[in-house]
């Protein structure tokens, strides 16, 4: 699996558009009405690589397996969710389980779509969302914050860190800032996530533009890329109507659909990447005569917890690990050529993974 990315925003701005396009379904009924979308959809797609094909061939694959996205198509928030407004918080419990968020903004003018705010405005559309997003955290953490205190005074020193993270984040949230925000040191890392605070999760702002637009963005674009650099956020601009009619096309006639658009991938692409870059995520593959597969692993990753992305056993037994960079397996044509320019490396339990890399674990039964 690569990541589950949760996508929210207000109604009427493209979302379930955008998911129907991106995974190709019609599972999402996309309607000119709010919160058409009345049970979250799950959607996955495989994450285009195209280092999987060439790796495939040289290898004599019989089967290609990419790793794959989840999108979870969140019903439209609007103005008091966080208190039960529109299809309220039976929805907020759903953002707390994707890896990040992908928050899609309208960012185009039309008016047969209505706008449930009576206005075109991404970046007050934003403000909307996270201040519900922030009030759920906020309440989510009053409620459970006496009863860990009482547990902290016998002296628990995991409830004791998550009190005292609680707390931070109560502060930042009650002057209206994301739990993100929170400072924290790498070994606090774990409890903070424990604490599933909606608004700690990444997020990237997906720019739903008009067509013309869809190549360079629009004003509107610019600001929400103004604001996410401000943020230290992720800005990913997509034409919804475009994605749709991508979608509804034969593989064979995307290439020149995309030419004709002013484009040089499908949004989907741009936005896997923007995901993985705000996720800190990275690929390797494994390649044999059987299949060729990509595995998503977090930068950082060494290598007996790589392998235990594949099986447990992996891990466990982990001896060593047998190295090709991809460049390298791709240049001397496999693994044989590899292994005769010097270029196969056995790797240990310290080693750290790289992007592209072609492995094969040795492990003990």
């Amino acid at each position: 699996m690569g990541f589950k990315c949760g996508i929210v925003g207000m109604p009427n701005v493209g979302k379930s558009t955008l998911f129907n396009a991106l995974t190709q379904t019609a599972a999402a009924q996309a309607a000119n009405y709010p919160f058409c979308t009345i049970e979250p959809n799950l959607g996955e797609v495989a994450v285009p690589d195209p280092r999987l094909e060439a790796l495939a061939k040289i290898a004599g694959s019989a089967e290609i397996i990419p790793t794959r996205l989840t999108f979870v198509d969140i019903a439209g928030l609007v103005r008091g969710a966080s208190k039960g407004e529109g299809l309220g918080n039976q929805f907020l419990a759903h953002i707390r389980e994707v890896d990040a968020i992908a928050h899609v903004l309208r960012c185009f003018e039309d008016s047969d779509i209505t706008h449930v705010e009576g206005k075109i405005d991404p970046i007050a559309d934003a403000a909307t969302v996270e201040t519900e997003l922030m009030l759920a955290d906020l309440e989510s953490l009053e409620k459970r914050v006496d009863g860990l205190q009482k547990k902290a005074k016998g002296g628990d020193k995991e409830s004791l860190l998550a009190v005292d993270l609680m707390k931070r984040a109560i502060a930042l949230l009650s002057e209206g800032k994301p739990a993100r925000l929170v400072q924290r040191k790498d070994e606090e890392e774990s409890a903070f996530r424990a604490l599933g605070l909606i608004t700690a999760k990444p997020v990237m702002y997906v720019c739903n533009v008009e067509e013309s637009a869809a190549a360079a963005g629009n004003a509107y674009s610019k600001k929400v890329e103004e604001k996410a650099k401000a943020e230290g956020a992720v800005t990913v601009v997509i034409s919804a109507k475009i994605e749709s009619e991508i979608a509804m096309l034969p593989p064979e006639d995307r290439a020149e659909f995309l030419k004709e658009a002013g484009l040089k991938e499908p949004g989907l692409d741009r936005l896997i990447r923007a995901g993985y870059e705000l996720l800190h995520l990275v690929t390797y593959f494994t390649a044999g005569p059987k299949e060729t597969r990509a595995w998503t692993i977090t930068k950082g990753t060494r290598a007996p917890q790589a392998a235990g992305v594949i099986h447990s056993d992996f891990e466990k037994g982990f001896i060593r690990a047998e190295t090709i960079a991809y460049p390298d397996y791709v240049a001397l044509k496999g693994e044989a050529g590899a292994r005769e320019a010097g270029k196969l490396r056995l790797e240990g339990k310290d080693y750290v993974v790289a992007d592209g890399d072609v492995l094969h674990f040795r492990f003990a039964n």
